[in-house]
């Protein structure tokens, strides 16, 4: 059976207030258009996850739901406290309790960045992987029987979208 993740880093937050909590940061403008070309972009690819993983944060949260506003039907999505700055070791324990086929996970760096290079088998050919900027999303797909036996190092990267490259 193949599985797919759809790998996103939260969209360009905003970091106007310095007394702001890090976990209130609310999107930029430039993180809403970027949130919308990714969710623009993954519509019109058919890379519609049939569930979501979302960290807690207001970041994420708003990232989420303007992917989301190109999802049709709108996916079952799960607001985390655990996957707010989440180490790669945590987002794979979460990723391997869902049940669906298809899981889109949006948290953050530096661990979204390290989890997808752990998660694959080969780097793809574009450096920015590597970096995971913000809005960063990557399609990876596992030939396992759920996520409870998918391992480190066996995905491989389906699809690839930078917010720069689409707005």
């Amino acid at each position: 059976m193949t599985l797919r993740l759809i790998l996103t880093r939260h969209a360009k937050s905003a970091w106007g207030d310095p007394s702001m909590d890090d976990h209130d940061r609310p999107l930029n403008q430039r993180g809403e258009k970027s949130a919308e070309a990714i969710g623009g972009w993954l519509a019109s690819n058919r890379y519609i996850p049939s569930f979501a993983l979302v960290s807690s944060a207001k970041r994420t949260r708003q990232t989420w739901a303007l992917i989301a506003k190109a999802f049709d039907p709108l996916p079952e999505v799960v607001h985390s406290e655990e996957l707010y700055h989440a180490e790669p070791g945590i987002l794979m324990e979460r990723l391997r309790k869902t049940q669906a086929a298809s899981v889109m996970m949006v948290a953050h760096n530096p661990g979204i960045a390290y989890f997808a290079q752990g998660l694959v088998k080969d780097l793809p050919g574009d450096a920015r992987f590597e970096r995971y900027p913000t809005g960063a999303t990557a399609v990876i797909d596992f030939d396992a029987p759920d996520w409870a036996q998918v391992a480190w190092n066996s995905g491989r990267v389906v699809d690839l979208a930078f917010p720069r490259d689409l707005v």
